[in-house]
Formats: C-alpha cells, sequence, structure tokens
C-alpha cells in the first residue's frame, strides 16, 4: 500500500474493521475521536490521536485497553506503510494479552515487509496455532518468507535493473505510471506532490489529495519535470490511477467520492482528449452496486475489455480483479477467477495483450506487502499461469503499477527504500541476453571452405541463413531454451547436420560448432578409426567416428563412396594389400549394419601403396613435417627413430571416396 490515499483509501469502508471488539461505553473524547477518525480511513490522524491515548494509559487496570489501542495504532500504521511502527505496535498489543490471533498475523505482514522473513515467520506459525479463518493467506505469507530466505542465502534474482526514475519523483508519492498511446512519448501518473491541485490536506494520509500529472519527452527523447494535466480533470477530491484508449483520447481514472455522512469509496470514471485538455470527468458506470468500491482501470490493448479491482459480491475475498467489455457491457462483467484471485488483495491490474496480465497481490506468495505478478492464459483460454516477477522488480514494500514501453522495459511504483512508506516512480529493464554460437566451415584438411551456406532452424519457429566469411567462420544469435537443427554445405562438399540445445539459464552464452565438410573430389580422412594389432578388427572406440560417417550418409542419402584403408610401409605388399582390404570391409559391414544401402557403398585396400601427403591439418598436428611433403619409405627412412613412427602412424589411415552424387534419382 502507500501513503497516497488511493493506495490506502481505494478500498478503506467500515466493514473492513467489523472484527474488531468494540470499545467499552465510556472510554473518553480522545478515544472516540480516534476511533471516529480509524472508521472514516483517516490513518494518519487516528494514528497522531491513538498515539497520544496510549501514552496516557499507564495503570495496571488500563493494560486491556493500552493492548486495544495497540492493536488499533498498528493497523493505521500498516495501512500508511510505516511498518517498523506498525510491528512495534502490534507487539505491544501482544504483550499486553490483546484477545484478537489477527494481531500475530499483522505482526507477520509487517515483519514481512520490513524484510525480517524469519521473525515474520514465527509470528505467521504462532497465527497458525490458533486454526484460524485467515489460515490460507498466512500460510502463503510464510511461503514467501522462506522463498525470500532462500533466495536471500542463494543471491537469486532476475536479470531486470530497476532504476529511481527521479525525474518523475517528489517529496510526496508519485504512482502509477502509465504511457499514454503506443508512441510511448508521454507519460502520466498520481502523485500527491505539492503541485496537487485544491489546498486540503487528507487525514488519511497526512498529504494533500492526489492529482494526475503527466511528462513528455523533449525533440531528445529525454523526459522532462511533470506538470499537472491540463483541463477540468483534477479537482478537489483524489484523481489518479489511469488507463487509455489504444488511440490516447478517452483516459480511464479512480476517483475517490468523498461524503462525510457516507463511507469514502471510490468509482472509475472516464475524460476525453480535446486538444492538449482533458474533460471534466464523468462516472462510468459498471454496475448498479454503490457499495462496493472500483478502482485500478486497464484498457486491453485492442480497447475491448476494461480490467479493474473491486470487492464487489461475488468475488473470492479482499479485492479481487474483474473485466467489463467495454464494446458491450450488458451481461459482461466477469470475475478473472481463482487462480488469479485470492483471499487476499489483488490490484493494478495492466492488460499487455489478450493471453499476457501483469498485476498487484499480497494475496500469492511474495516478498512482502504487494508484489507484482505475471499472468499468462493457456492456448485453450481456460487456465492462466502466475509467477511472482521476483527480485529487483518485487522488494520487501509494496510493488506495484507497472507499465510497459520497449519490449521488456518500462516504469513501476514501489516504496521500498523510503522510511515513511511514500511511493515512488522506478524505471526497469530486462537486458537482452547474449547468447549465439559460432564456429568455422573448412574442409578435412582444414581449409576455409569458399562460399558455405549455413542453414540453423530452432523449434521456435525461428529460421536463419548465413554465408561463411572468407576466413570459413560464421555466427548466429540464439534464444534460450530453443532445439536447433543446423546444416551447413557448398558446392563440391557434402553436407553435415548438427543438433543442439541452449541453456534455458538467465545468462549469456557463447557456443562453437564447426562443420568438417567432406569434399567430393578427392578422399576425406575419417579421423578416430581403430583396429586390433595386425588383425580388421574395429575396436570399441571407433564406434562414434562410424556412426558420424553413417549419419553423414543419411544426410547425404544421393552419394555412393568407396572405403579405403591404407598401411604403413612395415610388411610386404601382398601382406598389406590385404590388411586393408580387410579393414575397408570391416568398416562397409558396420554401415551396413547402422542401416546404410549396401549398394552405396564399395571398399579397397591399398595397403602402402598411397602414401599420405602432408596437409595444413596433418602440419599443424605435426610440425615437423612440411606442407606438401609425401611421406614415403624413401622420405620416412631419412628420419629420427621418433619422426619415422610418426610418419608411419599418418599413413595408416580411413578414407572415403565419393564415386556419384546421383544415386537413387533415375
Amino acid at each position: 500500500m502507500t501513503h497516497s490515499r488511493f493506495k490506502l483509501l481505494i478500498f478503506t469502508i467500515i466493514p473492513a474493521l467489523a472484527g474488531l471488539i468494540a470499545l467499552q461505553a465510556c472510554r473518553g473524547a480522545k478515544l472516540s475521536v480516534a476511533d471516529q477518525q480509524l472508521d472514516r480511513g483517516e490513518f494518519f490522524d487516528a494514528a497522531n490521536t491513538y498515539r497520544k491515548v496510549y501514552n496516557k494509559l499507564r495503570s495496571k487496570e488500563e493494560r486491556p485497553l493500552r493492548g486495544e489501542v495497540a492493536y488499533k495504532m498498528g493497523t493505521c500504521y500498516r495501512r500508511l506503510n510505516m511498518f517498523a511502527r506498525a510491528s512495534a505496535a502490534y507487539q505491544n498489543a501482544i504483550r499486553y494479552e490483546y484477545p484478537d490471533s489477527m494481531a500475530y498475523y499483522y505482526l507477520g505482514r509487517s515483519l514481512q515487509a520490513e524484510g525480517k522473513y524469519a521473525a515474520a515467520i514465527t509470528a505467521y506459525d504462532q497465527y497458525l496455532d490458533f486454526k484460524p479463518k485467515n489460515e490460507a493467506l498466512a500460510l502463503e505469507g510464510k511461503r514467501g518468507c522462506e522463498k525470500a530466505l532462500r533466495d536471500r542465502e542463494n543471491g537469486t534474482q532476475t536479470r531486470y535493473i530497476v532504476k529511481e526514475a527521479k525525474i518523475f519523483n517528489s517529496r510526496r508519492a508519485d504512482f502509477a505510471p502509465m504511457y499514454q498511446d503506443k508512441e510511448l512519448n508521454v507519460l502520466y501518473f498520481t502523485s500527491s506532490n505539492e503541485k496537487a491541485a485544491g489546498t486540503l490536506k487528507s487525514g488519511i494520509t497526512g498529504m494533500k489529495n492526489s492529482d494526475v500529472f503527466v511528462s513528455r519527452k523533449n525533440e531528445r527523447g529525454e523526459w522532462q519535470r511533470p506538470e499537472l494535466v491540463e483541463g477540468e480533470l483534477n479537482t478537489e477530491m483524489d484523481e489518479g490511477i489511469t488507463a487509455f484508449t489504444p488511440d490516447g483520447q478517452t483516459m480511464y481514472y479512480t476517483k475517490a467520492r468523498r461524503d462525510p455522512a457516507a463511507n469514502t469509496t471510490v468509482e472509475i470514471y472516464t475524460s476525453h482528449r480535446s486538444d492538449a485538455s482533458w474533460g471534466a470527468g464523468q462516472k462510468y458506470e459498471i454496475t448498479a452496486d454503490t457499495l462496493s468500491a472500483v478502482g485500478h482501470p486497464s484498457v486491453s490493448p485492442d480497447g475491448r475489455y476494461l480490467y479493474f479491482s473491486s470487492d464487489m459480491p461475488g468475488g473470492y475475498g479482499g479485492k479481487d480483479i474483474w473485466r467489463v467489455n467495454l464494446q458491450d457491457k450488458v451481461g459482461s462483467l466477469e470475475n478473472l477467477g481463482p487462480q488469479i484471485n485470492t483471499s487476499g488483495d489483488e490490484m493494478f491490474p495492466y492488460s499487455r495483450a489478450d493471453t499476457l496480465l501483469y498485476f498487484a497481490s499480497d494475496g500469492h506468495p511474495g516478498f512482502g506487502g504487494l508484489d507484482i505478478f505475471k499472468a499468462h492464459l493457456n492456448a485453450t483460454g481456460d487456465r492462466w499461469s502466475v509467477e511472482n516477477m521476483g527480485k529487483p522488480v518485487n522488494s520487501q514494500g509494496d510493488d506495484f503499477g507497472i507499465t510497459f514501453g520497449e519490449g521488456e522495459s518500462g516504469f513501476l511504483s514501489s516504496n521500498r527504500a523510503d522510511a515513511r512508506g511514500y511511493d515512488h516512480i522506478y524505471s526497469f529493464t530486462l537486458p537482452e541476453l547474449n547468447i549465439s554460437i559460432s564456429g568455422w566451415v573448412v574442409d578435412h584438411d582444414d581449409e576455409p571452405v569458399p562460399n558455405a551456406v549455413i542453414r540453423i532452424v530452432g523449434d521456435d519457429g525461428s529460421n536463419q541463413k548465413e554465408v561463411a566469411r572468407d576466413d570459413g567462420s560464421f555466427r548466429f544469435k540464439l534464444s534460450r531454451g530453443v532445439k536447433y537443427v543446423m546444416m551447413a554445405g557448398a558446392r563440391g562438399y557434402l553436407n553435415q547436420k548438427q543438433e543442439f540445445v541452449s541453456d534455458d539459464a538467465e545468462e549469456d552464452a557463447e557456443y562453437g560448432v564447426d562443420f568438417v565438410l567432406s569434399s567430393i573430389s578427392k578422399p576425406n580422412v575419417v579421423e578416430n578409426i581403430f583396429y586390433d594389432f595386425d588383425k580388421a578388427t574395429l575396436r570399441p572406440e571407433s564406434k562414434s567416428a562410424l556412426d558420424e560417417l553413417a549419419e553423414m550418409l543419411r544426410d547425404n542419402p544421393n552419394i555412393t563412396i568407396e572405403m579405403g584403408s591404407h598401411t604403413d610401409r612395415m610388411g610386404t605388399d601382398a601382406y598389406n594389400e590385404d590388411l586393408s582390404n580387410r579393414r575397408a570391409k570391416s568398416v562397409v559391414d558396420y554401415l551396413i549394419a547402422a542401416g546404410i544401402q549396401q549398394d552405396r557403398l564399395t571398399y579397397a585396400g591399398y595397403g602402402e601403396s598411397r602414401p599420405k601427403t602432408v596437409t595444413k591439418r596433418v602440419n599443424k598436428e605435426y610440425p615437423q613435417f612440411p606442407e606438401g611433403t609425401v611421406l614415403t619409405e624413401e622420405f620416412i627412412l631419412t628420419l629420427s627413430p621418433e619422426d619415422q613412427e610418426a610418419a608411419d602412424q599418418i599413413n595408416r589411415r580411413t578414407e572415403f571416396l565419393v564415386k556419384a552424387i546421383d544415386y537413387g534419382l533415375y
């Protein structure tokens, strides 16, 4: 809640105090005045009066009365957001054995709003020992405290950046910002600063009644100091909490009806814009109910619905969020249901889309006071999923009245860090995550593949394409928590596919993936194929490379290949040809078992007849061999024993050569 009358009083009605135990008949004039002030919702004046009465009650016989006065004083401070004073008052009420268990509940609420979560849990537990009617709210409050303690211990918070928007704020209460239209150049908000119209100060808050103010951007895109809106909209009464039709020409706003002979309540009014001025407000009739409070309007982006908060009958307790069809009002009034509304208070709705609603609540688990929640409507339109927006959007105080501008940025209201409990306007923004994937497209000789094309498709519907740079490099921006399929290809090369899933963590991430494309015009070495010594039996560690080879053949279904195996210079020519032939056949047999058609595969054993020519890739691993060197037996015999073994190892290899690219086409 807020020191603004619109948050304190927007739903302050006498029945809310019905649960208080009646005072005895003869209590003194000062106490009678305080009770009347409390009944009228004049919390600022009532708190001052109760404090004077409390300080005079000193005898032992007056302890029960002192406990009752402390409880009511705590109610005033709690409504004024002076939570430290409220906690002290409720603790005094309990100390003087005030008989209503609600003292423990409100002590828990006040301690939670102070950020004293462990102490608040103790107070909630003491309240729950009584098995009270507000058990659900106490349990939600306790859950909120437990979550806050876990988040504090783990340092958990979202990536939102929240800063005070000082240009809009005064020394009083400033809250409920709202953009006028899609241009996002004009911002309205509610304030009780000293420039507000009228001269009277409210007994509810001790401040001037609230009015509607406006700020505009200059030609450099900078916000200017706010001014009272022009026209007849603002009066001596409380006005504020605005919403606009999509064209920005009609305003819906909350207005307090103040009548000394009746309960104070609020209603929704409309005003129409002519040039730069707003006309006098006209009450917008939602129902014939004159006792219930109706406020906090929000117009859906398509102008079809008016969302609002009310304590009218038919809700789930406290204040609920409702909506009515602006185009066909008759019979359209509906409560948003138990997934949104609780036995606590749900207020300050903000309709961002048909399926996306933001609102403030003290009934869902939160960090203290009002928290801002985000609700998604599912595809079938029958269920809302609600999530707390987390810190730093929410705090231990009251957080409410959010509006969005560009992307995930905008303004909100909060009384955080203000010892007086005054609300102020804060900006928020969610920095864009920097998630990307980069790499190179090269051939088996580690040379960049010219004009390689990379495509990446995500299961979120995204589809991107890029041509690799001259050095073979590429980069794509990604989204988090998405499954991607990537394909790289180029003229004269086989396609290669890769799959991966981006992490769903709220943090920057850089992924790396390289494509090694196989040429269709020269042999391609298959790395990491191993055989038992002096045998053709494939070793288990070859499986990964062979499975990748099979997948490459599936991705390129129109090619046929020859598997070729090569040996080193040891042994006779006949022996080496036989061994290499059997080894090449082992690879083909594996591929056939993996589902590759037999007529796409041939094999040959070349023994030592085709020594390897050192490529750029080989030179990187074995720099002692210059690029372009042919590793013949004559050359190897000139080397040291260590380099001879390295050269023999290079010559022992398995390759494939593309024989045709039209398999199955004719």
